[in-house]
């Protein structure tokens, strides 16, 4: 069974999270849930469901990482600006 795609899919959700007690559980049919250890005992925070599904649920729990802007991005993303309010501050009889 291949559930490696399951293990790093929380190993990225303990990254972003900065939670180390998240776990993937394995049950047997290929069924995973996710649990959440801590000093008080483990937390169920899912219901078993597929490899896909789980994978799915994991990755919308938290956030993603904020995405890296370049240099060249943020100038494209001012020129775009700049170039949408020309067209708005043009008078409205000219077409």
């Amino acid at each position: 069974m291949r559930s490696t795609k399951a293990i790093s899919a929380v190993e990225r959700l303990k990254t972003r999270s900065g939670n180390a007690g998240y776990a993937a559980v394995s049950m047997p049919g290929g069924y995973f849930y996710l649990a959440e250890r801590s000093p008080e005992g483990t937390k169920k925070l899912s219901e078993p469901m597929p490899m896909d599904d789980f994978v799915a649920f994991v990755n919308a729990r938290e956030p993603g990482k904020p995405r890296k802007v370049s240099k060249l991005d943020l100038a494209m993303e001012e020129q775009i600006g700049r170039s949408g309010k020309r067209t708005a501050k043009a008078p409205e009889g000219e077409a």
